[in-house]
Order: C-alpha cells, then structure tokens, then sequence
C-alpha cells in the first residue's frame, strides 16, 4: 500500500529557515538568451516608445550596433523567482521590499544573460529579518552588465 499523497513531497529544494541561511550563498538562475520577442514583449508592458530600444536605424546612427535592451528588462532577469531562493525559503517569504541597480554595459538582441544572488546580509529583526542579496548579471562574454541589491522580508522560525 502506497503511502497517501501529500503536496509538502513536490517542493523542488528542502525548504529552510531564516537561521539556516548564509552570507555568501549563491543562487544562479538559469542563462537566457534574449531576442527579438523578449524586446517586444518588454515594449509591449512598458509602453517605452524610445527609439533606442527598437529602432535600429536610430542606433545605427548613435554608433550602436543593434537597439539596447531596457535597464528595467535587464533588472527583471534578477527576479528571485526565476532561480531557487523562494524554495527555499518557502512560505516564509513575506515579500520583495526594495531594490536597486547600476546598469553597466549594454545589452543587445542574441545576448545570453546570467542571473544571480549572493547574500550580503542577513538581518534578524523581532520576528522577522531582512535578507540582503547582490544581483548580478553577467553576458556570455563574461561581462558584468548590471549590478545591484535585493532585499526580502521573511518570517522568523
């Protein structure tokens, strides 16, 4: 006889605690080539009717070789969500409370782009703490195209 089912069985990582958490700990989300569709489906969400990201006449003339990704597009391949830290972490995720990135180098159509999370600082509060996290993301040169700081609210215990 089978033992009954029980969805706590599909987590995709064993989940942990605040407390089990380690500076230094990194979490990679998966590489992504960027094209044409993500372009226009970033314009589509954004409404950003800059030239410079579609237009690529307009680039041409300001000495790009394609049109630029949007900073924000960049900044959304940091999302904790598309890697594991939210496993882990679980239901003690209270929420994303801010923010902040440095754009670097630009970002083409046919780059492959390399998301991660390191945390920096973990801050233990009453009941709950703040995990400081450096988002990064990296082109299949190697090249560190944005760099930045996550910060989440979880529950304690």
């Amino acid at each position: 006889m089978s033992a009954p089912f029980d969805p706590e069985d599909h987590n995709v990582v064993p989940k942990r605690g605040f407390s089990e958490l380690r500076v230094g700990e990194i979490f990679r989300a998966p590489s992504r080539t960027i094209g044409d569709a993500n372009f226009a489906a970033f314009q589509t969400v954004s409404l950003d009717n800059h030239p410079i990201h579609y237009d690529v006449e307009y680039c041409r003339r300001q000495g790009l070789k394609a049109p630029l990704a949007h900073g924000l597009q960049v900044l959304a391949f940091t999302a904790a969500g598309a890697g594991l830290f939210p496993h882990v972490i679980g239901e003690s995720l209270i929420g994303f409370i801010d923010v902040s990135a440095k754009f670097l180098k630009p970002v083409f159509p046919g780059d492959t782009l390399y998301p991660a999370l390191a945390i920096t600082e973990l801050l233990p509060q009453r009941t709950t703490g703040i995990v400081a996290m450096r988002a990064t993301v990296h082109n299949q040169d190697g090249q560190l195209v944005l760099e930045g700081t996550h910060r989440y609210l979880v529950r304690l215990g």
